[in-house]
């Protein structure tokens, strides 16, 4: 039997991300990073960057999350796979 439950969108206009490992980058001190919902816009304006997929995904994050690509660089991996999860819930898919 299939799973046929529908996911819904996170239609809030932001999100807190708490980080699990706080980093320090360009001078500041980050415990957790705020994304807003992402338009239309910055999917086109990523789209357009010439360069690895990686690298593309990075500028999205940091343009919602209104930082420097540099800081979500230096996330660890658990938490910048939180980020991508809050992308997906404003998308329309779910949180897990």
């Amino acid at each position: 039997m299939s799973d046929n439950t529908e996911k819904k969108a996170d239609m809030r206009l932001t999100a807190k991300i708490d980080l699990d490992f706080p980093i320090e980058a360009d001078g500041m001190k980050y415990s957790s990073l705020t994304m807003r919902r992402p338009k239309t816009k910055d999917s086109k304006k990523a789209a357009k960057f010439k360069g690895h997929d990686a690298d593309r995904g990075i500028l999205l994050l940091a343009d919602l999350c209104g930082v420097a690509p540099d800081v979500i660089e230096e996330l660890d991996e658990l938490d910048a796979k939180k980020l991508g999860d809050q992308l997906d819930a404003f998308r329309g898919g779910q949180l897990s």
